[in-house]
């Protein structure tokens, strides 16, 4: 497995994201989330700023539609831009971590792909939200289910397995039992196996 990329979804406020920031430094790998859309618009000459206003989101059905094949949403469009810019990173022979984004749907057949979903207790979620934004608990809350809300409705828009769903993955860990750092170590030493298990084909 000289090529390796490690995919990971994540329920808002699980820490998922810190998982990933974590895993990538622990084995120097490059690390792609929202700023994916600054490395695409420096090769396609794009705005930026615009385009993060259309990630990760849902298109309007009622405001969207296509003509000869082109859809006229703004969401739908930058999706399938970053989804064929996470295929040519993948068939680039480049490791990297990715959050989020449809990777592991995106990525799915790629042998050298580990796809992980971080979850946690909804007590620890909002506590976490609380935390990070600086907000009340009942605030918190909202913000958590929200933010899965429009999660779910976008993965399960361009995915053939449901955001969550065991199957999907080859992984999935709740990071309330081990905590951050227990579940970084956990990750690191399923990858370290199947690495292993990998490097045996060959032997």
């Amino acid at each position: 497995m000289e090529q390796i990329i490690i995919a990971i979804g994540r329920e808002f406020g699980s820490g998922g994201h810190e998982i990933a920031e974590k895993v990538a430094k622990k084995l120097d790998l490059k690390l792609y989330d929202r700023n994916l859309l600054d490395h695409m618009a420096d090769d396609k000459n794009l705005d930026a700023d615009e385009l993060k206003k259309y990630e990760e989101k849902p298109k309007n059905p009622f405001l969207s539609r296509r003509v000869r094949g082109y859809s006229n949403s703004m969401e739908e469009n930058l999706a399938q831009m970053q989804f064929e810019y996470i295929r040519e990173k993948g068939e680039s022979g480049e490791s990297f971590v990715i959050v989020g984004r449809c990777a592991e749907e995106v990525l799915r057949g790629n042998p050298n792909l580990i796809s992980i979903y971080i979850l946690a207790d909804e007590a620890d979620k909002v506590k976490r939200v609380e935390k990070i934004y600086e907000l009340d608990e009942a605030f918190a809350k909202k913000k958590m289910l929200r933010h899965d809300y429009t999660r779910k409705l976008y993965h399960n828009t361009h995915s053939s397995v449901k955001w969550g769903h065991a199957g999907g993955y080859d992984l999935c860990i709740n990071s309330s039992r081990l905590g951050i750092d227990g579940t970084v170590e956990e990750i690191l030493n399923y990858i370290e196996l199947r690495k292993r298990k990998e490097a045996c084909k060959t032997c």
